[in-house]
């Protein structure tokens, strides 16, 4: 496994644990090629995830660019590093400042 994709599953594997915490069941597209990374449940709403990581102060984001995916809400959550990790409904550049902070997101019952 390349260090990029050891990366990535570490990544995910934080993010999935983190809506576990807050009551979700989570499910790992697993060499995930498609659009969503992760799949979100509770309490009968379904949210699909893109989960990327940076290093870099801005992030080019070039994949599904709508907010729903087969009808469900379609967000991208990039780790920017340091505690900052932003959930964002789908655009060309994310910043460490934009979208909302993840664990804002989880705590608010009603997802965007």
């Amino acid at each position: 496994m390349t260090q990029a994709k050891k990366r990535g599953y570490r990544v995910e594997r934080k993010i999935r644990m983190m809506f576990e915490k807050h009551g979700w069941k989570t499910i790992r597209a697993g060499a995930s090629l498609g659009e969503a990374d992760i799949v979100c449940i509770k309490v009968g709403t379904c949210i699909l995830l893109q989960v990327k990581s940076t290093k870099k102060k801005k992030f080019y984001y070039y994949d599904y660019m709508k907010p729903r995916l087969e009808g469900f809400p379609f967000f991208i959550v990039v780790d920017f590093g340091y505690g900052k990790i932003r959930i964002s409904n789908p655009k060309k550049t994310l910043e460490p400042t934009e979208g909302v902070d993840l664990n804002v997101f989880l705590r608010d019952p009603n997802p965007r």
